[in-house]
């Protein structure tokens, strides 16, 4: 088995807590919660820029250890409101439509901050997409 490679976005809150965007080890990769938040700070308005924005960190940090999304074999969807899953139904098909992830959406009494609507955590194998 290889070693545990440590993946960083760069944000300060990774050492100030004591965590990584991602861990890989071997061919596996679990990618932190992602949200909408934009690189300037702000948070993307709406819960499918949102969605969009958290599937391009993963997808970042997916692809500092070798993979991508379509590598996915599991996903965990954080909402703060079920009624709004519906509407990022064509972005996680336009993702995953193909992979066919397994999949767990709950809605959560709060997020990170009352603007942020989703979060997304992203497991994958590097390699194993269907494509």
């Amino acid at each position: 088995m290889t070693g545990r490679q440590l993946i960083s976005s760069g944000g300060p809150w990774e050492d100030i807590i004591g965590y990584s965007r991602a861990v890989k080890v071997g061919d596996s990769i679990w990618v932190s919660g992602c949200t909408g938040t934009l690189a300037d700070g702000t948070v993307a308005e709406g819960i499918v820029a949102q969605a969009r924005r958290a599937l391009d960190v993963a997808g970042g940090a997916l692809a500092q250890g070798g993979a991508r999304l379509q590598d996915a074999v599991m996903l965990h969807i954080y909402l703060a409101d079920f009624a709004e899953f519906e509407s990022i139904y064509p972005v996680l098909q336009e993702h995953f439509g193909k992979t066919k992830p397994a999949m767990t959406a709950v809605q959560v009494a709060a997020l990170i901050s009352p603007q942020h609507r989703i979060e997304i955590e992203v497991q994958a194998v590097a390699g194993s997409a269907l494509d």
